[in-house]
């Protein structure tokens, strides 16, 4: 089947990984490396992240109900402190391979995000969130967890966007930082690029679509 649409994750494929920011966060308090994604780890479909990621739960909520996941865990960390720390860096050479694409294909974003700062990427700075504003203007759709109810890896979140978008999944390219939410996707047939480095996505992308990208 031809490809059609390049379907993209936001964070850690278009900005940078809000897990770096995890790390950083975790050091500087002397937990342990990656503590935060492996609280995060636990009944990930019930946890206080999933229920925040899909409009299950406030801020507020979020805010006491990750308080007690990460004590009972071993070091309390409150909800509103990792809220803070979701906001990446926009990759500008990426965001340049997203307009390559989107002079040939249909584009679209699916990301699992929550309803705290600026927009979808969950910005906290104003002028960060100009920019990103301008990136997401780009897509012809954007799927949003917190918007939607529901979130990755859900299939039905990648199957609303491919009918958003007017195309079958085996049509798509998918690119996310996260194995977890490409498996589901390419269980519906759409070619799925993890994405370890900026280099390494963008020459896996380019061999997909056959073309060369910037």
């Amino acid at each position: 089947m031809t490809i059609t649409a390049v379907l993209w994750d936001f964070g850690g494929v278009l900005t940078s990984s809000p897990f770096e920011a995890f790390n950083r966060f975790e050091l500087e308090r002397g937990i342990p490396r990656d503590f935060i994604r492996g609280v995060n780890s636990v009944n990930p479909t019930t946890n206080a992240w999933a229920r925040f990621e899909s409009d299950q739960i406030s801020l507020e909520e979020f805010d006491r109900a990750f308080a007690d996941e990460t004590h009972a865990a071993g070091h309390r960390i409150q909800g509103r402190e990792i809220t803070a720390l979701l906001s990446g860096e926009l990759r500008p050479r990426m965001v340049k391979v997203l307009k390559r694409c989107r002079a040939d294909y249909k584009v679209a974003c699916i990301t699992n995000n929550v309803k705290a700062g600026k927009g979808a990427s969950m910005v906290k700075s104003a002028e960060l969130a100009s920019a990103v504003s301008e990136v997401m203007g780009l897509f012809e759709c954007v799927i949003e967890s917190s918007k939607e109810g529901i979130r990755k890896p859900d299939p039905r979140i990648y199957t609303l966007a491919c009918d958003r978008l007017g195309v079958q999944p085996d049509q798509t390219v998918y690119l996310d930082d996260l194995g977890i939410n490409l498996k589901p996707a390419r269980a519906l047939g759409m070619h799925t690029i993890k994405v370890v480095s900026e280099e390494q996505a963008i020459a896996d992308l380019s061999r997909s679509l056959g073309i060369d990208l910037p």
